[in-house]
């Protein structure tokens, strides 16, 4: 975990959230992402790696974290997976975006809106009216105000996973905190995933908005 002091989520994850896996379960898991940063796409093997290996003892929390200075079409990303979540569809559009994350211009994210069987037209009157830009900053807000520096960072029961991003070494972290708990097998590779950081003069603007 953090190596000098342990950074903590001021946000605990509620119904609010966007869950996979029982809110209960003995193993929490918060990213705070960006839905056009390489890096976050790159970690959701990681991630389907760890709900692979701990099942239904393991809870994963998507927030939303907005690179806007670094990746131009990531806020209306965000917007428009809460849009879907506003239709019960919010993790098959966290897929679909990272999936297709190299095309997120508006008129590809009413697309995936309506390849997912949404009312498109709902949709898209949501995204032009920025419906769930509030939403979207909340999370950021709360991932600034829990540390969050650059994309993916993960929280594990609260704590701010500082490591690697790699399968392995969180699974190792986890069963640090949980030494009971046996892990299914996992894939031999360890893949290390860096992270994109936040430019430092958004930082200070935001934190001048707050």
């Amino acid at each position: 975990m953090a190596t000098q002091r342990t950074i903590q989520l001021t946000q605990p994850v509620s119904e609010r959230d966007h869950i996979r896996g029982p809110q209960s379960a003995e193993v929490s898991l918060v990213e705070y992402g960006d839905f056009e940063c390489p890096y976050c796409r790159a970690a959701e093997p990681i991630v389907a790696g760890l709900i692979e290996a701990l099942g239904d003892r393991l809870s994963v929390t998507f927030r939303h974290f907005p690179l806007s200075q670094v990746h131009s079409h990531a806020r209306h990303a965000a917007e428009v997976a809460e849009a879907a979540a506003a239709q019960g569809k919010f993790w098959e559009m966290h897929d679909t975006l990272f999936a297709r994350q190299d095309v997120l211009d508006d008129a590809d994210l009413l697309k995936y809106a309506a390849e997912l069987s949404l009312d498109s037209d709902r949709v898209s009157r949501e995204l032009a009216g920025h419906e769930y830009a509030r939403r979207v900053e909340e999370d950021q807000q709360s991932g600034l105000d829990s540390g969050v520096s650059g994309t993916p960072t993960f929280y594990i029961d609260g704590m701010r996973y500082d490591g690697s991003v790699a399968l392995r070494d969180m699974l190792a972290a986890i069963r640090q905190l949980h030494p009971d708990l046996e892990p299914g097998d996992i894939a031999a590779s360890n893949p290390r995933i860096p992270r994109v950081r936040w430019p430092r003069a958004q930082r200070t603007v935001a934190r001048r908005q707050d």
